[in-house]
């Protein structure tokens, strides 16, 4: 397994019509959001207005989940979802989605034949939890949402704090993760 770790000082946090977005990851790695050349693409992003209009994305599939707050997300001519914390709706790029209420959220965006999951854990202080992982996914991601953890991968042992990012591939095996304080993660497995 090939790991880095992203930390959240390199990363550049910048505006959308409806807040602020920082671009976490993009696959392949010359690959540009604005020319919508990825594979996929993860960001974090806040949802400061009220309402807001999410940007068409044609061709892209997308999946959100909310990390803190509650709104209302409108897909027009499909359906309307009340989400909050580590709710996750999936939809796609070409539909006319809007949002009524403030959040920050965690999406993954994935084109052509990628796809992707992502799921929220809790790890309290002194608690130690193992994660195996999918020996079919071929990228692992775990995002600090809040707090600090430990990660041990081949014996290494990593600290990780909020706003940081575990970037694994071809990773099938297990990792050992220690809360050193009370922490929330994201973890998106891709194919």
């Amino acid at each position: 397994m090939e790991h880095r770790i992203i930390y959240a000082e390199s990363l550049n946090p910048t505006s959308w019509p409806g807040g602020i977005t920082t671009e976490l990851f993009i696959f392949p790695l010359t690959a540009d959001y604005k020319q919508r050349n990825f594979q996929f693409r993860l960001s974090s992003a806040t949802v400061e207005n009220e309402k807001s209009d999410f940007t068409p994305l044609p061709g892209v599939s997308r999946k959100i989940m909310i990390l803190s707050g509650t709104i209302i997300l409108n897909h027009e001519d499909h359906y309307t979802r009340q989400l909050s914390k580590f709710d996750i709706d999936e939809f796609e790029g070409d539909w006319k989605t809007s949002a009524v209420g403030k959040c920050t959220d965690f999406n993954l965006m994935t084109t052509g034949n990628t796809t992707g999951e992502l799921k929220a854990a809790v790890i309290n202080k002194y608690q130690i939890s193992t994660l195996s992982l999918n020996e079919n996914w071929d990228w692992l991601f775990i995002y600090i949402y809040s707090g600090k953890v430990n990660i041990e991968i081949n014996s290494k042992m990593f600290s990780i704090k909020k706003g940081d990012l575990l970037v694994a591939n071809n990773p099938g095996m297990e990792l050992r993760i220690t809360g050193i304080e009370d922490s929330e993660l994201v973890l998106c497995e891709i194919h």
